[in-house]
């Protein structure tokens, strides 16, 4: 490879960056104009753009998660792992989809003691409950919840909804399955693929992070579960 050549991944991660600053240009469009139609009454309206606004906000993350995930392979990624109140990072991801919510009237609830602090990336983590709550989002009747406790040497977060759950086939498969394409479902397992890889790489005294899925929680529906060192 001559010296001013460059590789198919690097031109990919380029177009990337490109391809998502476009997309954030179409969603703060997108979302003025539903709030412009909520101020003019028209609700009917502001309903039919929720799921637009949806597709393209989980696609920009979708452009997030690739970028970090060859960051992430290439070790080019700068990690930072540092003390942090863990209900901040809860917030943050709230907010980030916040636009979305309001749309349609999801309630969240969040369980977290506020003097609970923890060592992690602190993009990487909020990354992987923005994830949790793009999944959630997309099947709860009305209602997450978020809890995290401090379980023995490992920091747990949960992201639960009141929907009909994962079905059985997901959960006998596990994570690390659906992880992979599924050209039946069309579903990328780029989520999992993403949240899995950046549980691994929280260690600590020989312990990994792990990342599980299961149904039930306080709500009875499905149950994204990461645990961190």
């Amino acid at each position: 490879m001559g010296a001013n050549d460059i590789r198919f991944t690097d031109f990919i991660a380029s177009v990337i960056h490109d391809m998502k600053n476009s997309l954030n240009m179409q969603i703060n469009g997108l979302e003025q104009f539903a709030a412009e139609c909520r101020s003019a009454g028209n609700e009917d309206l502001c309903e039919r753009l929720g799921p637009l606004i949806y597709e393209a906000s989980r696609m920009d993350f979708n452009l997030v998660q690739l970028l970090s995930v060859y960051k992430l392979d290439n070790s080019i990624y700068p990690m930072d792992v540092s003390e942090h109140p863990v209900r901040e990072v809860i917030d943050e991801a709230i907010t980030q989809m916040g636009s979305m919510l309001a749309l349609r009237g999801i309630q969240i609830e969040v369980e977290c003691a506020p003097e609970d602090c923890w060592y992690f990336d602190r993009d990487l983590v909020t990354g992987v409950l923005v994830n949790a709550l793009n999944n959630a989002y997309k099947y709860t009747r009305d209602r997450i919840r978020i809890a995290s406790r401090i379980d023995g040497e490992f920091l747990e977060i949960r992201v639960e909804d009141n929907g009909s759950g994962y079905p059985p086939s997901m959960l006998k498969d596990g994570v690390s399955r659906n992880r992979r394409s599924n050209f039946t479902t069309g579903s990328t397992g780029l989520g999992f693929y993403f949240s899995s890889l950046v549980a691994r790489m929280h260690a600590n005294a020989g312990r990994r992070g792990e990342l599980a899925i299961e149904n039930g929680g306080a709500y009875g529906g499905s149950c994204f579960v990461v645990r961190l060192p």
